[in-house]
């Protein structure tokens, strides 16, 4: 039973490499939910692995083992392999969860603190202008949804490349793409191999935020120009401080 086991634990070796290319052959959205359902059930393998890894040590103590027919069925392990195992198991588990609940309220505190900023500055219906200097723009989610653009960022581009960049940041805020990466995020949390995906992931939203604009804006070359110039104009500056580590920019 322990050696089989470790197999959900094994699996990501071999999942996670494959999930990567076949995202590389699909369209965006599909790439997206490819990756983050291998993701969560990979995720939810792992977690039942330890899980029973914790009861089969938990049957071999006296109170458990009591229960005498529970206890049959997973009493087939050597007991110096299986109580030790469960002990691990059980720090694996706990330090998942610590860790799911960090990422958690880290991802909500930066979400909240970026609202309230983008909140001190002029709105414009969904948009809302940073007196900054830095070229930056990122879609921010909540009720209501935000697009934030640096007053940098707007004089790097011109008018007709400025709704484009708009136009792909909505696109963000309809998926609710950053729930994608927050669930890859919070799983990554019970397995290190599932952190490899978080890049393809946030390539597939790209692309998906990109398809929307373009079909928004009806010209693929003035999307892509806009897409272009706002990656060029923001990738020689740190990311902003106002900008939560979640969300996407147009990158």
């Amino acid at each position: 039973m322990i050696v089989a086991v470790w197999i959900p634990l094994l699996m990501p070796l071999l999942a996670v490499p494959a999930a990567r290319r076949l995202a590389e052959s699909l369209p965006p959205r599909a790439a997206a939910w490819l990756l983050t359902g291998c993701a969560v059930a990979l995720a939810g393998c792992t977690t039942a692995a330890l899980g029973l890894l914790v009861a089969a040590g938990a049957l071999r103590l006296p109170p458990v083992a009591a229960l005498g027919h529970l206890s049959l069925p997973l009493l087939g392990g050597d007991p110096a392999v299986t109580v030790p195992a469960a002990y691990v198991a059980g720090g694996l588990l706990t330090l998942c969860a610590l860790a799911v609940v960090h990422r958690a309220r880290r991802h909500g505190t930066e979400l909240r603190t970026a609202r309230r900023s983008a909140e001190a500055h002029p709105v414009s219906g969904d948009l809302c202008v940073l007196p900054d200097s830095t070229p930056d723009a990122y879609a921010l989610p909540g009720r209501p949804g935000r697009v934030v653009v640096t007053a940098g960022m707007l004089r790097a581009l011109p008018a007709a490349e400025r709704e484009a960049l708009f136009a792909h940041e909505r696109a963000h805020l309809a998926g609710r793409h950053h729930l994608f990466l927050l669930t890859v995020a919070l799983t990554s949390a019970c397995h290190p191999l599932l952190r490899s995906l978080r890049a393809p992931l946030a390539y597939a939203l790209e692309r998906w935020a990109d398809e929307a604009a373009a079909s928004r804006v009806g010209d693929r070359r003035v999307t892509a120009r806009a897409i272009g110039r706002a990656a060029l104009a923001a990738r020689p500056h740190d990311r902003g401080p106002l900008r939560p580590g979640a969300v996407l920019a147009a990158t």
